[in-house]
């Protein structure tokens, strides 16, 4: 970036402006491509710490019968922090509870496959009918 240029933080249409929108995503790829990179490489299928599913699972408790989405739970685990680093940690945790029978995976209301869902998903407690 040029130091002369000020840079903009709304979506202005300035050259700086989109230079550093464009910085953004690609450190933001640059990032998830590390976390692929480190998935791929570890012995064994990378499993999430005990810690995120219990945090997951508490929070799904505080909200009761309902759903929330991945980033809805990313907030209430880390309202402060960067909770979009959250996302896909959160995705694994509940793909693990999921098959463990903890949790439910809600794709267009309807319980979603753990192994094979993709898109917007919702996550939500075994409901007990």
């Amino acid at each position: 970036m040029h130091s002369n240029q000020p840079i903009h933080c709304g979506f202005g249409t300035t050259q700086s402006c989109r230079r550093a929108r464009c910085q953004l995503v690609a450190v933001a790829m640059r990032d998830a491509m590390r976390q692929v990179w480190a998935m791929n490489t570890s012995d064994s299928l990378a499993s999430t710490p005990a810690s995120l599913q219990d945090a997951l699972l508490s929070v799904l408790t505080k909200a009761g019968s309902g759903t929330l989405s991945a980033p809805e739970i990313a907030h209430a685990i880390a309202p402060e922090g960067d909770w979009h680093g959250l996302l896909m940690p959160i995705r694994r945790a509940a793909v693990e509870l999921a098959m463990a029978g903890r949790l439910v995976i809600y794709r267009k209301g309807k319980p979603a496959d753990p192994t094979d869902f993709r898109g917007v998903y919702r996550l939500g407690l075994p409901r007990h009918d």
